[in-house]
């Protein structure tokens, strides 16, 4: 049957203290596409970047066209072959300096041009990079219009083997060329300013507003909406929110450390104050933490982004160029990532 109502594109469920985006449904769609077999969903673009470079081997498929072999990295693709098309032999031909193996090929990895050599004062990418082009025309029509993620922070001082600012390893997105966009690495931080806004006033409760649900905030809300949809956007609506559901739950758990780090003594905290002077800030960098969680948590973050169409503009860094990151959490692996990927020169 034919509804005669739709919802506005910008419809969010609201609560007390929260606010959560929509994924795109059909009772948004107009009533003359309502009729068509599949809504559209907007284009959305995500661009990754992993530093180092990757291991030829074990990165590309084997064969060409339809009926190629996915590589071992790639495997966890399978099943998709038939929507992948995996280029190679690219050339971005600013990046390729004797200058330098990794600065020119990181800052300029989205603006494709000739950075400027500096220690720092005269900072310059080449141009604005093309998830910001993109973002310039799709971000009217988003809450945000581009994502910057990663998992390491951006990295200051000179890198004196080569005669660059480490801001070049650690940006691929570049609002102007002489402005990197800011990258966000926390996913609480991530998850909060996407799906949670709370209304600034005074709150009296000493419970922590972080630790409740944002679906909890929402759900009358929710009950209401879905009592107006079609069965179709029920289903799709119910699969988004519990996704958000499974996401907080796994942040939940990364906050057991932080609870842990609150016990800590006030003694043992002026020490730890010292060392942190001491130890520089690659300090998280070379701890061997595993940091396999942290990444798919700020990917799922994207693509949760992405479904309700918050932003249709993403980038991702796995790491900042010339990475120090200790891998030890993983079996076999003892030097750093940097020093590993040069193990055939």
């Amino acid at each position: 049957m034919k509804k005669s109502w739709h919802i506005s594109r910008r419809r969010m469920l609201k609560g007390l203290g929260a606010c959560i985006a929509l994924p795109l449904l059909e009772a948004m769609m107009p009533s003359a596409l309502q009729a068509m077999p599949v809504a559209r969903a907007p284009k959305r673009v995500a661009f990754l970047f992993a530093p180092n470079g990757v291991c030829p081997g074990k990165w590309s498929p084997k064969g060409i066209g339809n009926g190629f072999e996915l590589s071992p990295i790639l495997q966890p693709l399978a099943g998709l072959e038939n929507e992948l098309l995996v280029l190679q032999q690219l050339m971005n031909k600013h990046s390729i300096s004797g200058l330098d193996g990794h600065y020119t090929k990181t800052a300029n990895f989205l603006t494709s041009m000739p950075i400027t050599r500096t220690i720092g004062a005269d900072v310059n990418s080449g141009g604005v990079s093309i998830d910001q082009l993109i973002a310039r025309h799709t971000g009217k029509e988003t809450l945000f219009p581009s994502l910057v993620y990663g998992i390491d922070r951006i990295s200051s001082g000179v890198d004196a083997n080569v005669g660059f600012t480490r801001l070049y390893g650690s940006s691929i997105s570049w609002k102007t060329p002489t402005q990197p966009c800011a990258k966000e690495i926390d996913p609480r931080f991530a998850f909060d300013r996407l799906f949670r806004t709370l209304i600034p006033k005074a709150n009296s409760s000493s419970e922590n507003p972080w630790k409740k649900s944002i679906l909890d905030e929402v759900s009358e809300d929710a009950k209401a909406l879905q009592r107006k949809l079609g069965i179709a956007d029920q289903n799709k609506l119910a699969e988004y929110l519990e996704s958000i559901r499974s996401v907080e739950m796994r942040l939940e758990n990364m906050e057991q450390m932080k609870d842990f780090e609150a016990g800590i003594s006030p003694s043992i905290k002026k020490e730890l104050q010292h060392l942190d002077i001491r130890i520089d800030e690659y300090v998280d960098l070379t701890a061997g933490l595993d940091v396999t969680e942290k990444v798919r948590l700020m990917l799922d973050i994207m693509v949760l982004a992405f479904w309700s169409d918050a932003s249709r503009v993403g980038t991702f860094m796995f790491g900042n160029s010339v990475s120090n990151r200790n891998f030890s959490f993983l079996e076999g692996v003892r030097a750093n990532f940097h020093s590993l990927s040069h193990h055939q020169n």
